[in-house]
């Protein structure tokens, strides 16, 4: 399980984050969202093999790690 950070990322920043059992890696894209973050999870490698239907997701500032 991911422990997430106390900072909140702004839009550049790669995340990860965990949701039903799968880690995802993402980069933060600008948005006006004031509790949660948009993730663009383009940049996975593995993207296509996860079965999840979009390629962008909101998560909650208290769900990611910032990695990067």
């Amino acid at each position: 399980m991911i422990k997430p950070d106390e900072r909140v990322a702004t839009p550049g920043q790669v995340v990860t984050f965990e949701r039903n059992d799968i880690t995802f890696t993402g980069k933060v894209i600008p948005s006006q969202c004031q509790r949660s973050v948009i993730v663009d999870l383009t940049i996975m490698d593995n993207l296509d093999e996860i079965d999840f239907e979009y390629d962008r997701t909101v998560v909650a500032h208290t769900n990611y790690r910032i990695i990067d």
